[in-house]
């Protein structure tokens, strides 16, 4: 758990990175705005993880999955975000299968490289 409140907040770079996607280019924030930002983010998080972590509890279960945050979404009335999330999730779960498979076909290459070494080593040539 966190020792001080402060330990709670997103980094501010990371805010100030979504802020400056979600503005027009030219558009200036104030450093007092980006940390109130930054911690009302956080304040969402804890209070959507703490309806999730309810759920998830009210379940029978100890991990709060995607489908726990999408219920908790829909009862604390954010449901408006609900289609948005789902695609970032869907993006997401993609991005991570690509890396997976990228690393399966990186190691059957090497798997394969490997092979190839000891069969040439094997071959006796008289």
């Amino acid at each position: 758990m966190a020792e001080k409140l402060e330990d709670l907040n997103l980094p501010v770079a990371v805010v100030t990175r979504i802020i400056k996607e979600a503005l027009p280019e030219g558009c200036n924030v104030a450093k007092e705005a980006k940390l109130a930002l930054s911690r009302a983010a956080s304040v969402f998080v804890l209070y959507l993880t703490s309806h999730a972590n309810k759920i998830a509890l009210e379940n029978g279960k100890k991990t709060i999955t995607n489908k726990d945050v999408m219920e908790a979404i829909q009862d604390t009335e954010f449901g408006r975000f609900e289609e948005q999330l789902n695609e970032a999730a869907e993006q997401f779960r993609k991005m991570q299968n690509n890396k997976k498979e990228a690393l399966n076909n990186k190691k059957k290459a090497k798997e394969y490289q490997t092979e190839d070494k000891a069969s040439d080593e094997d071959v006796e040539v008289s």
